[in-house]
């Protein structure tokens, strides 16, 4: 999975297609993330005694990793990215994450 907690995304399919948000959780196992401000849920707290008052607590819920686009911080605009190589100073390689839309590295 190539999008990381406190990416910018843009999501790109849904009910909330064209909202942006940082991601707060990400699942790889089941290939989804939590993006603040979008797939925004309720539930319904029932009163735990009675003349108690109920709650509504509202979430932000699982996207699917493939609905989200991540936004290249130089460019600004949603990009797919790609995977780099780079020896760093001790000579070991790294991977990086590159901008498909301008080539510069996302990190």
């Amino acid at each position: 999975m190539n999008i990381k907690r406190n990416d910018n995304v843009r999501v790109i399919a849904g009910k909330d297609r064209g909202k942006e948000g940082k991601v707060t959780q990400v699942f790889p196992e089941k290939g989804k993330v939590v993006v603040e401000g979008a797939n925004r849920a309720f539930k319904h707290v029932r009163a735990n005694r009675q003349g108690g008052a109920g709650q509504k607590l509202e979430f932000f819920s699982p996207l699917s990793a493939s609905n989200v686009l991540l936004v290249c911080p130089k460019c600004a605009k949603p990009t797919r990215t790609g995977l780099l190589t780079h020896r760093g100073p001790d000579g070991k390689p790294k991977k990086v994450r590159t901008c498909k839309k301008c080539g510069e590295a996302i990190e």
